[in-house]
């Protein structure tokens, strides 16, 4: 995919009805000759340029300033089903000190699995609880875009129309080679590419 034809489709996505709100610019893949439950994706692509504010909440030893937090004693209160689904869903991220991961795993790790907010040592571990080490593991966080496979079809938000041409086409980069390289048979499995404003009409894009 060449970085100058991303950049002449989204010139042309511009030139749509200006809306009164800062739109999402979405990437679409449609896939093909692709079976969802033997080949589903399910990545955590690392972007060049940050696209949005992300919710985070960290399983801690003691309390946070600096981030919303679950301290351990805390833990017992979320024994209920209802309270450990209405956390899960409240945030797009967790976070957690290295020392409570058997506990986390225990109470919170039927629902944070599933939805693929578990933390793990590539993003989200906290080693030590120092303001700076937190802070640290949130900033991580901040470029990382999700993308899993529920059907055929693939679409996200890539960036934000406030977003310059060349940020957003870096990313739409980034993500789109992620994708390619988790499909089993690469471009072969890639029908179309197109990229649209939240409120706009789809762009295809060559690929």
């Amino acid at each position: 995919m060449n970085k100058q034809d991303i950049i002449k489709a989204l010139g042309e996505i511009r030139k749509a009805e200006k809306r009164k709100f800062n739109q999402s610019v979405d990437l679409i893949v449609n896939l093909k000759n692709f079976d969802i439950k033997k080949d589903s994706v399910n990545l955590m692509v690392s972007l060049p340029n940050k696209i949005k504010d992300y919710k985070i909440a960290a399983f801690l030893v003691d309390k946070s300033k600096f981030i919303d937090s679950i301290a351990k004693n805390e833990f017992d209160r979320y024994k209920d089903k209802k309270g450990i689904k209405k956390l899960v869903k409240a945030y797009d991220f967790f976070m957690a000190s290295a020392s409570l991961m058997p506990s986390i795993a225990s109470t919170f790790g039927k629902y944070l699995g599933p939805a693929g907010k578990m933390p793990n040592p590539q993003l989200g571990i906290v080693k030590s609880e120092t303001e700076q080490d937190i802070k640290d593991t949130a900033k991580k966080f901040e470029k990382i875009l999700k993308i899993k496979s529920k059907e055929p079809s693939l679409k996200f938000s890539i960036g934000k129309e406030s977003m310059k041409d060349e940020e957003i086409a870096d990313n739409i980069e980034t993500a789109y080679n992620a994708i390619l390289n988790a499909l089993p048979n690469k471009k072969e499995n890639v029908k179309s590419a197109m990229v649209k404003l939240s409120m706009g009409k789809p762009v295809k894009l060559e690929f």
